[in-house]
């Protein structure tokens, strides 16, 4: 199912937030939503049984009721509901594999609590074959600031001296598709040798400035004439790239940051700026694969 959007359902607050967010991209690209939910202990769909007896029915109900919440809420979206017996992050990564993008609600992990909680999604976002995007839901809502004023820009991490195509090509989409601004950002931090006794040398920091800018005008030359409707700025930061990413995300709709496909980690990993995107980024936060 190449041309959906599937979203992970657990019943949790944040995964519904991640089903709003996600109908309205699909929404907006014209794709079919899928809600997905994985449950190992799903038993074969027997004959019609009354609620009381049906061990399924809980399973049933977590999809249903988000089905029926979108469906009225976006009455032109193909919306389709599925029930797999899986573990979860085998299910999730099978459908990352299937789908444009994987949408999953994330506690965030800004604290050692929410890292014990068991939360997926750093696992899904480290391992699936296409972009992920986590949304945390606020505590007070069930659905957060999912969908982006006009006024957000997406903004997008690249780090010009590797592989940062897929991110850009993810951005750009992204932008064109919400009919907003796209800011790129690259952060660099200064060698050894530009810190002097009395702060930061000027002259070595301006040349490195001004190498990174050439640096990203090659880069965004070509994307800016392949999407003339985007309103690109960049900004080039002499600071870490975490920080500057960060700093930068902070009144953004969405944060696009790459991660390797292929980590020698069995299990796969997040880069510094990926780790703390997801963990201290407010906005939605796609992690998007490349080579």
């Amino acid at each position: 199912m190449k041309s959906a959007i599937t979203v992970g359902l657990d019943g949790s607050p944040g995964s519904l937030a991640a089903a709003h967010w996600a109908a309205e991209e699909a929404q907006r690209r014209k794709l079919t939503l899928r809600l997905l939910h994985a449950w190992p202990l799903l038993v074969p769909e027997p004959a019609p049984l009354p609620a009381e007896v049906d061990q399924n029915y809980w399973a049933k109900r977590i999809v249903d009721d988000a089905l029926s919440e979108l469906q009225a809420r976006h009455p032109g979206l193909s919306v389709v509901g599925e029930l797999v017996a899986d573990d979860a992050q085998q299910a999730l990564l099978k459908a990352a594999a299937e789908s444009e993008m994987v949408v999953l609600g994330s506690r965030g992990l800004g604290s050692v609590e929410s890292y014990f909680l068991g939360d997926i999604s750093m696992p899904i976002a480290a391992r699936a074959e296409h972009a992920v995007v986590l949304i945390r839901a606020e505590t007070d809502e069930a659905s957060p600031r999912s969908t982006p004023r006009t006024a957000d820009p997406v903004v997008a991490a690249v780090q010009l001296h590797g592989p940062c195509e897929d991110v850009l090509s993810f951005a750009f989409v992204t932008a064109e598709a919400w009919n907003a601004p796209l800011r790129v950002v690259h952060g660099r931090s200064l060698p050894l040798h530009a810190h002097v006794p009395w702060g930061t040398h000027h002259g070595v920091a301006e040349e490195i400035a001004q190498d990174a800018q050439e640096q990203m005008d090659q880069v965004l030359h070509g994307w800016r004439e392949k999407f003339p409707g985007v309103a690109v700025t960049d900004v080039v930061r002499l600071e870490s790239p975490a920080k500057a990413v960060l700093r930068e995300a902070e009144s953004a709709g969405l944060l696009a940051v790459g991660r390797r496909r292929h980590h020698p980690h069995p299990t796969g990993r997040l880069g510094p700026v990926a780790q703390a995107a997801v963990h201290h980024a407010r906005c939605a936060v796609a992690v998007v694969p490349h080579d």
